[in-house]
This record gives structure tokens, sequence and C-alpha cells, in this order.
């Protein structure tokens, strides 16, 4: 949750990738958009709870976090005590 928001999710996607290069038939085809944009539709919606909850602590929270994919250059995370 340092690097991105949704790490879940990223890492789901990247398992219908897999499936995709693995069992590469129609169903996996046709599903793999379908799946994608409704995690990414869930992932907006769980932000939506988490904004009304947690207010501007969350909002400068996605300020710093990209959703989906990192940014390893400018990601600011520093961690404390014995990882760096």
């Amino acid at each position: 949750y340092a690097y991105v928001r949704h790490p879940q999710y990223i890492g789901f996607i990247l398992v219908m990738v897999g499936f995709l290069f693995m069992w590469p038939t129609l169903t996996t085809l046709v599903m793999f958009p379908i799946l994608v944009f409704v995690y990414i539709r869930l992932a907006k919606r769980e932000e939506e709870i988490v904004t009304k909850e947690f207010g501007t602590a969350y909002f400068d929270y996605k300020k710093k976090v990209p959703a989906f994919i990192p940014n390893w250059r400018n990601s600011g995370v520093h961690f404390s005590g014995g990882i760096s």
C-alpha cells in the first residue's frame, strides 16, 4: 500500500494475464476486459467509501500513492525501522 493503493487488484489482473497466455480461449479473451473493468470500478467504489470515512487523510494519501501502476522514482516512500 506504500507503492500502489490496490495491490490485490493488480495481482488479480496479472493472474488473468497469465491465464490469457496459458489458455488463450474465446472465454478468457472475452472475460479479461470485462473483469478488468469490474475490478477498476470496484476499486473506485471502495475509494469513495474510504474517502468518506477518512476524509482529507485519505485524499492526501491518494495524491502520493498511485492507484494501480507504481511510480518507483517519485514514490517518496521512506520506511523507518530497518528497511530503507
